[in-house]
């Protein structure tokens, strides 16, 4: 799904000047746009670009942990990463930097696939709270859409439960090779540099897991207009 906040005028012009099969301006008509757009040979139009986003925190609550890490993995691209270091929790920095780092990585995309991570969820609401907190800039309404795997994993198969670890070894995906211990989190808590690298390679398996879960299931579903 196109996201026309993010075009170009020359992009925009292409969109208004020329029509669907239905004889509509691609412009009023975006969804035979998608349909056709494989077509479109002389399209300057770039398919959306996709990141697949996770972070791990301390705590549920914005107002009493924070972002230990965050991964962005580009649709079958490079791994955008950003992990705490020790100066930053004993400093109580905490993730003020990381926060900035994000808002940075976050523009490269059109649309992020989270899993549970939506509003009223965890991921996009947390990292909204602390960047609201430190006074950090987060995208603002339609900067950047959103999709849930979980919706589609609850809606589209029949599992005992819908957690992803779940889903991904019914479908045979790799899943969670660095599983996270109560001694790992404790002395990542206290600023211990193995136990927050640690946790970063769990959260970079988190977002190739979920690439690998996306790919098989999003045909079954159009994209959704939702933003972050």
């Amino acid at each position: 799904m196109i996201n026309l906040l993010t075009l170009k005028k020359d992009e925009l012009q292409w969109l208004i000047k020329h029509k669907c099969r239905h004889n509509h301006r691609y412009i009023e008509h975006m969804n035979c746009f998608e349909e056709e757009r494989d077509s479109l040979i002389d399209c300057p139009i770039q398919p959306e670009r996709i990141g697949f986003l996770d972070i791990e925190t301390l705590g549920l609550t914005a107002n009493w942990g924070y972002i230990f890490s965050y991964c962005i993995k580009e649709l079958d691209g490079r791994l955008y990463k950003r992990v705490l270091t020790p100066k930053e929790i004993r400093g109580y920095v905490f993730d003020n930097r990381l926060l900035q780092d994000f808002n940075k990585d976050i523009k490269y995309f059109d649309r992020v696939i989270v899993y549970w991570g939506k509003d009223r969820r965890h991921d996009l609401p947390f990292l909204r709270s602390r960047a609201l907190r430190w006074k950090v800039d987060f995208p603002l309404y339609r900067e950047v859409y959103v999709t849930d795997l979980y919706d589609m994993v609850k809606a589209k198969l029949k599992l005992h439960n819908n957690r992803l670890m779940t889903a991904c070894r019914f479908l045979k995906i790799p899943v969670k090779q660095h599983p996270l211990e109560e001694d790992i989190w404790l002395k990542a808590m206290a600023g211990h540099k193995q136990s927050l690298d640690y946790i970063g390679i769990h959260n970079e398996e988190d977002v190739i897991s979920t690439e690998a879960l996306w790919k098989k299931l999003h045909n079954f579903t159009r994209a959704s207009k939702t933003s972050i």
